[in-house]
């Protein structure tokens, strides 16, 4: 490498390298409220290049959690996210792609320092998911408090039971509303919208296309939804014993790519965000071709998701 070369190469990432420094990576920031795509993955199988569901919202410092799949503290590590500044968590289901890190995040985020308290939300049973995790961590959380001389992080997790649609947290840097959406073999599944002063973002957790998801996006900013390419079904479900159960599960209770085009132009929303994607991994598809998918239907802006992308 000659010397021009190194000094444009080392000045282009100076801004990683700074970051980098304390050991923790970080996105690039952007001013008021941020999105970040922890997780991009559809399923609960693990995946090579993307993780499992989550999203993380930061408004002024504190972070609202949306789903939980596997790997999502490590993601806020990469995001640059701290683990103690976590304020909020909501889970949209009770499927494991979407919760298996739940009460891991919260027992790995009090490791990192978390000392203020925390609530959760999402459909029952949360409450008791909350309490069973922390009995089978008694054991290291016990230790750690009388050798390392923590607290007690029992007492910082409220869980809250979520049973119905409606606005149920407003503080001052966001407004949460609920919609139940249809994602059966789930009882309860939820949509969350966060409207903040700068901007209105809405996740959909996993759903077919839905009335009250629509009615939920109305004119909001950004819409992240999770999307279904059908076609390529048939060789993700060929890959294990129960292929033609998982087939007609997944055809069931997932939005074919149109159709969450079709959602955000009637939702009227600005940016559509592709994900939760099925399949998550398959070489035979291309990033245009969800893109094509979704723009069928949707004259806005159209992005693929990816992980750690701030939207």
């Amino acid at each position: 490498m000659d010397r021009r070369t190194f000094v444009a190469t080392t000045t282009a990432l100076a801004p990683a390298l700074r970051a980098m420094s304390d050991g923790t990576p970080r996105v690039p920031s952007r001013a008021g409220t941020r999105l970040i795509l922890l997780g991009t993955a559809g399923g609960p199988r693990p995946r090579a290049t993307r993780a499992a569901s989550a999203q993380v919202i930061v408004a002024n410092g504190s972070a609202y959690i949306v789903d939980c799949g596997n790997g999502v503290a490590r993601q806020l590590v990469m995001a640059g996210v701290p683990l103690r500044s976590i304020r909020n968590v909501f889970i949209t289901h009770h499927h494991s792609d979407h919760n298996a890190d739940y009460g891991t995040l919260l027992l790995l985020a009090w490791n990192a320092g978390l000392a203020t308290p925390v609530d959760t939300w999402g459909p029952p049973p949360i409450a008791h998911i909350t309490e069973t995790f922390f009995d089978m961590s008694a054991t290291d959380i016990d230790a750690r408090m009388r050798d390392e001389g923590r607290m007690d992080p029992r007492p910082l997790v409220r869980a809250h039971e979520l049973r119905v649609g409606g606005r149920f947290v407003e503080d001052t840097n966001l407004k949460v509303t609920a919609a139940v959406v249809d994602h059966p073999p789930m009882a309860l599944a939820f949509a969350y919208r966060f409207d903040a002063p700068d901007r209105s973002i809405v996740i959909s957790g996993d759903t077919r296309r839905s009335d009250a998801l629509v009615a939920l996006a109305r004119g909001a900013d950004v819409l992240v939804h999770e999307a279904m390419l059908t076609a390529a079904v048939d060789h993700l479900a060929a890959e294990v014993p129960n292929a033609s159960d998982l087939k007609r599960s997944i055809l069931s209770h997932h939005t074919a790519a149109e159709d969450v085009g079709r959602v955000a132009q009637a939702a009227g929303v600005g940016t559509l965000v592709l994900s939760h994607l099925v399949p998550a991994e398959d070489p035979s598809v291309t990033d245009d071709m969800w893109l094509e998918a979704a723009r069928r239907y949707f004259r806005g802006r159209v992005i693929l998701g990816r992980d750690l992308l701030e939207v």
